[in-house]
C-alpha cells in the first residue's frame, strides 16, 4: 500500500485510474474545497483530518494537505512494453535508467519522459530507486501515466531491447561520444541515462550501440542526470519533427 501526497500527484493518480485507491485524506482548514468537490463528483470516499494525522501517514509535513491511500505502483512487464510500442506504427522511444538513486532526479526525469510521450521506462529493481511516493511527488504525478518496467537485471533488459530492433543510445560525457545533434534517432531508440555519481556502468556503456553527449561551452564538465536526460529526450523528439 502506498500513501501518495501533494495535490497534483494525488489528482493525477486518480485521473490515471491505474491504481486501486482506498481513501483520500484532506487537511482540515485547508483551501481544498476543489479537491473535495472532485471527490464528491467521483463518489470517492474522503475524510477531513488534522495535519498531524497526515504527517503520521507520510512521515513528513510536505503533503500540501492531501494524502491518498492507494495500491502499490502498477509496474508492467518488459515484453508488454515492447509489444505495445511496436504496434504503435512509429519508431518507439524508451528511457532506461542505470542505477539512479535520487528520487528528485528520477521524478524530474520521468516528468519529462511523460511530456515527450516515451513508450516505456526501464528501471533496475535493486540498487536503484523505484516508483516511490517521493518519486511520484517529484514527477508531479507524471509517473501515474507512464508504463514502467522494473527488471532484475538492466543489462539483460537492454539486450532484450536490442533483440527487438531497438538501438541503445547511452548518454555520456566522454569526448569520443557523438554530439547529440549528429545522432540519427529515426529508428526505435532507448535513451540510457547513468547514475548520479559514476554515470553509465562499464557493462551498460559497452552494450550501447551509440554513445552521445551534449555540447558544453561553459566551465563545468557535466550536467545533473535529470537535466541532461531531459534535454536529450527533447532532442530525440525534435529530431523526429516533434511528431
Amino acid at each position: 500500500m502506498d500513501y501518495l501526497y501533494g495535490r497534483n500527484p494525488v489528482l493525477e493518480s486518480l485521473r490515471a485510474r491505474r491504481r486501486s485507491p482506498r481513501q483520500l485524506y484532506l487537511a482540515q482548514g485547508g483551501d481544498l474545497q476543489s479537491v473535495a468537490t472532485l471527490a464528491r463528483q467521483a463518489r470517492f470516499p474522503f475524510e477531513w483530518v488534522d495535519r498531524q494525522r497526515l504527517q503520521q501517514l507520510v512521515g513528513h509535513g510536505h503533503h500540501q494537505g492531501v494524502v491518498l491511500e492507494t495500491s502499490d505502483y502498477p509496474y508492467v512487464d518488459l515484453d508488454d512494453l515492447l509489444t505495445d510500442a511496436h504496434s504503435a506504427g512509429r519508431p518507439a522511444l524508451y528511457l532506461a535508467l542505470d542505477l539512479l538513486q535520487d528520487p528528485q532526479n528520477v521524478g524530474s526525469l520521468l516528468r519529462t519522459a511523460e511530456a515527450v510521450g516515451v513508450d516505456g521506462v526501464i528501471l533496475q529493481r535493486r540498487r536503484a530507486v523505484g516508483i516511490t511516493p517521493a518519486v511520484v511527488n517529484s514527477s508531479s504525478g507524471a509517473t501515474e501515466h507512464l508504463r514502467v518496467a522494473q527488471v532484475a537485471n538492466l543489462p539483460q533488459a537492454l539486450r532484450a531491447l536490442q533483440a527487438a530492433d531497438v538501438w541503445l543510445y547511452g548518454l555520456d560525457t566522454e569526448p569520443g561520444a557523438t554530439p547529440i545533434q549528429d545522432a540519427d534517432f529515426s529508428r526505435a531508440v532507448a535513451l540510457v541515462v547513468g547514475g548520479e555519481s559514476g554515470g553509465l556502468r562499464r557493462l551498460v556503456r559497452d552494450l550501447c550501440d551509440f554513445r552521445i553527449r551534449l555540447p558544453m561551452r561553459g566551465a563545468i564538465e557535466s550536467l545533473n542526470a535529470a537535466v541532461a536526460g531531459s534535454i536529450s529526450l527533447y532532442a530525440v523528439w525534435q529530431a523526429r519533427g516533434f511528431r
